[in-house]
Parts: structure tokens; C-alpha cells; sequence
């Protein structure tokens, strides 16, 4: 019922960035049964939470992770606080949050600090690490660069160009690609990280530093 999707390939970021926390935890030498995760998941039902959820179960399935829980954090910071507090009452061994978006990882962070945790990657000294997605402010790139936020898959919003070379294919009366998704990164904390590989595709992962905060701020 569509001529051509213009958009992201949201299962790709979420399967990206299980592939960059099994490198992180090789690297740091943490087995993938001591990585105990909780997911605060998006809108139940939006594409965006359904595609970065598979790709986290995936992750999970094939590693051998602890994958603790999963709740809807609605894509928002107050309820995400609210997720990630109710998952520190009843877990005692989380060491991965996983958001599925930036507003969740500030109010997961919130919750963390709240409890009296300390928010980074070094599991091994009893931090507790955040993934998330969108990186599409100053504010979240900030937070990967004082590794708040170890690690952001990019949620890319510059469509227009895409659409309008898409227009003018249709113009034409060419037929395009059924799905064009534009293209994305991912941003750390360090370099620990330096490539990920997607179905024999390698996408290279970006140290954050402060010319990368400016250039990202949408």
C-alpha cells in the first residue's frame, strides 16, 4: 500500500548495538552471563520499540545474556525514572540499562543516582551502564562523553534530501527502492569499540568528543 519507506532501520540499530555490547564485554573480560540487562522499551507497538526490542532479544538469545526485564518507558524521562526505579527495587544485580531512547536514559540515570548507584562503564567497580538511541541533542552527546551514556545508536532525522531524490524519481516515472533507510551511527564513550558487523556489513563506531556534540546537535 506504499511506493517507497523513507525512515530507519530501527531492528539494524538495535542489533548494532548488541553487537557493541558483546565486543565492549569481550574487551573488558566480563562473561555474557554476567551481564545482567533491563530494557526500558518505547511506546509498545511503535516501530521504533519494536525494531530496537528484537534487536536486544537477539543479542540476548545469541550471547547468552541475562536479560532481566522489559517494560515500556513511553519514550519519555519521567516514566522512564519511574521504570528504571521500580526495576532497582526489584533487582539487585542490574548492570545494563537499555533504553530505547535518549528522555528514558535521563530519567534512568535519575533513578540510578537516586538510589545512590553511579551511572558508567565500569561494571566491575559496581557502575551501572546506559545504552540508548537517538542522539539528536548537545545534551545526550554531552552525557556519552562524561560516559553517562556509554554508548548512542543514531536515530538520523535529516531525511530531506532522500525525499526529495525519491520525489524526483516518482516524477520521472521511475519506481524506487521499496524501503531507502538513511544511513546511522553509533557514538561511545571510548574506543574500546571500534566497528561492529551487521550481516557481514562493518559500521564503524565514533568516539564522541566535543567537535562530534557540536556537529550532532540537530
Amino acid at each position: 500500500l506504499f511506493t517507497c519507506f523513507v525512515g530507519s532501520d530501527f531492528e539494524l540499530e538495535g542489533l548494532k548495538m548488541s553487537e557493541w555490547l558483546n565486543s565492549f564485554s569481550i574487551s573488558k573480560g566480563i562473561a555474557p552471563e554476567d551481564l545482567h540487562i533491563v530494557n526500558i522499551q518505547g511506546n509498545i507497538g511503535a516501530s521504533a520499540q519494536i525494531g530496537r526490542t528484537r534487536g536486544l532479544e537477539q543479542g540476548a538469545a545469541k550471547y547468552g545474556w541475562d536479560l532481566l526485564d522489559q517494560v515500556s518507558g513511553e519514550f519519555t524521562q519521567a516514566k522512564g525514572k519511574e521504570v528504571m526505579e521500580a526495576f532497582l527495587k526489584k533487582y539487585d544485580n542490574i548492570n545494563v540499562v537499555y533504553c530505547e531512547n535518549d528522555n528514558e536514559a535521563f530519567g534512568a540515570m535519575e533513578a540510578i543516582r537516586a538510589a545512590g548507584r553511579t551511572v558508567g562503564s565500569d561494571l566491575a567497580a559496581g557502575e551501572i551502564m546506559i545504552l540508548s538511541f537517538d542522539g539528536v541533542s548537545t545534551e545526550s552527546m554531552d552525557c556519552v562523553l562524561k560516559d553517562e551514556i556509554t554508548c548512542i545508536g543514531e536515530c538520523n532525522p535529516l531525511h530531506g534530501p532522500r525525499v526529495e531524490a525519491l520525489i524526483r524519481i516518482l516524477e520521472e516515472g521511475r519506481i524506487p527502492e521499496k524501503f531507502s533507510y538513511v544511513e546511522e551511527g553509533l557514538y561511545a564513550h571510548d574506543d574500546t569499540v571500534v566497528s561492529v558487523t551487521v550481516d557481514d556489513k562493518i559500521y564503524c563506531v565514533q568516539q564522541v568528543d566535543r567537535e562530534l556534540c557540536k556537529e550532532n546537535a540537530y
